[in-house]
């Protein structure tokens, strides 16, 4: 008996660590959209992503925080905040992408097939 009341309290111990963790490593929306905001700002500061990427990226950026409005008018139900999730996920990859694809600003960089 004190064997399965320890396995008991024991489970019921990791559940409960378990809920707050998985509450702080999801992001709200806002804060998804100030950090991409700011990975694209970095790669073109520090010269990881060129003009036209970022061009591309912050269009991509755009439309997303318009179709993000346009959901919220009526409410934001399960589905699109799951479609916005992916849709977010999906920009975060192509951010990724573009600061570690080897284009760069400056002489030399990004000019692979030059010579």
């Amino acid at each position: 008996m004190k064997k399965i009341l320890l396995s008991i309290v024991a489970v019921s111990a990791l559940a409960a660590t378990t809920v707050p963790a998985m509450a702080q490593s999801w992001q709200s929306i806002n804060n998804r959209q100030a950090n991409l905001d700011r990975r694209i700002d970095q790669g073109v500061r520090n010269g990881q992503i060129t003009r036209s990427e970022a061009y591309r990226l912050r269009a991509e950026f755009r439309d997303l925080n318009r179709l993000e409005n346009r959901y919220r008018r009526g409410g934001l139900n399960n589905w699109e905040r799951a479609d916005l999730d992916r849709r977010f996920d999906r920009l975060a990859a192509a951010v990724r992408y573009e600061r570690r694809d080897g284009d760069r600003y400056g002489y030399g960089y990004g000019d692979r097939n030059r010579y």
